[in-house]
């Protein structure tokens, strides 16, 4: 049998009341289409996996909620970040039939069984990303502020360079300004990046 993590009961619950019941019936899905799932947080998502390969991942947002799955196998509107009918859920009446979701899901198992799945993940280069290049506007400000500057020190290389680049990416000094100030107060505060969106 499928394992049930309490972390995806959390998420489900911390997530906007429409979402909810559209992530539940998700989840029951995966357990009924591969009753040997498992569940996971990862990314600060709920992950499914069967047999070590991730059959596919959940997220609720603002307005939407989003499904895909992982195997590069699946078509391209189906999979994570595919613009089909799985990317925007709005109501539960906007997902595809019962019975579609739970063919894909049990075709994606067989393609974990048969030596079929493709990890997207496994043709991306394991080669660590350079440090990120942090401006010099959010660097000063950062001596400024104690707290943010222990507090970006221990952030993950990923996430100081998402700082590094939105600061960098802006065009305008006042936009450079404003966009050093929030991250400042965010950092101080332990916050991501896209914290939002978390």
């Amino acid at each position: 049998m499928g394992t049930r993590n309490p972390k995806v009961d959390a998420y489900i619950a911390k997530a906007k009341p429409f979402a909810q019941p559209i992530l539940e019936h998700l989840r029951e899905l995966l357990h009924k289409g591969c009753p040997q799932v498992e569940e996971s947080i990862k990314w600060n998502m709920p992950f499914f996996e069967y047999k070590g390969a991730i059959l596919g991942c959940m997220a609720g947002f603002r307005d939407h909620c989003s499904f895909g799955f992982w195997d590069k196998g699946m078509g391209s509107e189906m999979r994570i970040g595919g613009s089909g009918p799985l990317r925007h859920i709005k109501t539960l009446e906007s997902l595809p039939s019962d019975k579609q979701m739970l063919q894909w899901i049990r075709e994606t198992a067989k393609r974990v069984d048969g030596g079929e799945y493709q990890n997207p993940m496994a043709a991306r280069s394991r080669k660590p990303k350079p440090e990120a290049v942090v401006p010099a506007e959010l660097t000063a400000a950062l001596k400024k502020n104690k707290r943010a500057a222990l507090s970006f020190a221990a952030f993950s290389p990923s996430c100081r360079r998402e700082y590094a680049e939105w600061i960098a990416d802006a065009k305008r000094e006042e936009t450079r300004a404003k966009r050093v100030a929030t991250a400042v107060e965010w950092i101080a505060e332990g916050k991501q990046r896209n914290w939002k969106y978390q």
